[in-house]
């Protein structure tokens, strides 16, 4: 999934980057051409592209949705956890001199942070900018031997928290990254999220997503008495993930003033050979993009294009 977003982010700056980061190791079919013609063959990949449910797969992902949410953790239970402050902004903030800026927000300990640090080596008017909750996995990131402080601000930051600032200035970044990151937010909590984000972007900027689809095995793995709300989910160790569909997101991105590019489901097969067995995957995938002006009408926002005069 990192491949796809190298390449997403590679041809958003395809102008700037004067070459893509590539890995030694090559998929024997490129991502999204592996298609299942031969159900004989099923078990001769771990992955199949563009998998199309029959009728009953999908009765029966909704009866086991049915089942898995008859029983409700109860709201006392809900509790949030306590949120913790993100640094204080400054007038010269890291990353000032930078031409074109990335956020990835929860990056965890850097599996894609330093991947996108090599595509940007030889651009130093590039920056990186990448946050979590975790404090201990920010920190992890900052001691990698690869992370530069020169092209790159790990922070922590708790992105529900309206009242905790960024290291750097609203209307500012060319693209961000939220990839299975919302998924973890309570549903309510969601479009606030989306709606600061938004801000974040500069005209243009393009808000890169991806996460969990309705359905999705992770889904239908959860037994009875996890289930917190229709289609969000409590696991074993108190993380929480939210099951999307195309719809829900088209909604949300543009509700919060972001111009829908891209808005798919992906489908795909996964299957263990050891173990013979098979696991339906669902994602929702999108582009969205910042409209490149904005005007004011009516007390309505009317997006219109800059002219080329």
């Amino acid at each position: 999934m990192n491949v796809i977003w190298r390449n997403s982010i590679s041809c958003v700056r395809i102008r700037k980057v004067p070459h893509r980061y590539q890995s030694g190791h090559h998929p024997v079919a490129p991502l999204g051409t592996r298609i299942l013609t031969d159900p004989a063959k099923v078990f001769e990949h771990n992955m199949w592209d563009h998998m199309q449910w029959s009728k009953e797969a999908a009765a029966t992902a909704r009866k086991k949705v049915e089942e898995n949410s008859a029983e409700r953790v109860l709201l006392e239970e809900q509790d949030a956890k306590e949120h913790r402050k993100g640094p204080v902004k400054t007038e010269l903030f890291p990353g000032s001199s930078a031409t074109f800026r990335i956020l990835e927000v929860g990056c965890g300990v850097g599996n894609s942070v330093f991947p996108i640090l090599n595509t940007l080596q030889n651009a130093p008017e590039s920056f990186l900018y990448c946050c979590d909750f975790a404090s201990e996995a920010v920190e992890l990131v900052k001691l990698h031997l690869s992370y530069r402080a020169g092209q790159c601000c790990a922070f922590v930051h708790d992105i529900c928290d309206d009242g905790s600032p960024y290291p750097f200035p609203d209307g500012i970044l060319d693209v961000i990254l939220l990839v299975f990151v919302l998924s973890s937010i309570h549903p309510d909590r969601m479009q606030g999220v989306l709606n600061r984000l938004s801000k974040l972007l500069k005209p243009g900027g393009m808000l890169l997503f991806r996460d969990y689809g309705r359905h999705d095995q992770t889904q239908l793995r959860f037994k009875r008495g996890h289930c917190l709300s229709e289609n969000f989910y409590v696991r074993g160790d108190g993380t929480r993930v939210y099951f999307f569909t195309k719809g829900e997101v088209h909604n949300m991105f543009c509700k919060a003033g972001l111009d829908e590019k891209q808005n798919l489901v992906d489908h795909r097969l996964q299957v263990n050979r050891k173990r013979q067995v098979k696991m339906h995957r669902v994602w929702v995938q999108g582009k969205f993009q910042k409209p490149l002006h904005l005007t004011q009408k009516s007390s309505k926002l009317v997006f219109l294009p800059l002219s080329h005069g």
